[in-house]
């Protein structure tokens, strides 16, 4: 009995190693304005082939995507994140290095009565 539980899972390519070796991470920078950018990625991105996570960080202009590299790889994200009006690059912009560690002001939106 102990064989075929230790077995019949190898032999149907179950092994969780093979999982993890093909699991990546990368770190997009983004022009993020508010946290309806985020949403916006978080629904759309989410459901790209092969996406596993997404952080998304309204203060650095960051999406952070960890992703299976067997289903999916950097220029096919990077035309996700095209496609959402929202290009990617995976190298800092000049825009993105000014605004780094800084807190993102937030403009406080009148009452309506």
């Amino acid at each position: 009995m102990l064989f075929f539980l230790t077995v019949l899972p190898l032999a149907f390519g179950l092994s969780t190693a093979d999982a993890k070796v093909n699991k990546q991470t990368v770190v997009f920078y983004v022009d993020l304005h508010c946290q309806g950018c985020c949403d916006k990625i978080m629904k759309n991105i989410a459901f790209e082939k092969g996406v596993k996570d997404i952080v998304c960080d309204l203060n650095t202009k960051t999406v952070t995507v960890t992703f299976d590299a067997a289903k999916t790889d950097i220029p096919t994200l990077q035309k996700a994140f095209a496609r959402i009006g929202k290009p990617a690059t995976t190298t800092p912009t000049a825009d993105h290095s000014a605004t780094a560690g800084k807190a993102t002001p937030v403009t406080p939106q009148p009452q309506r009565k």
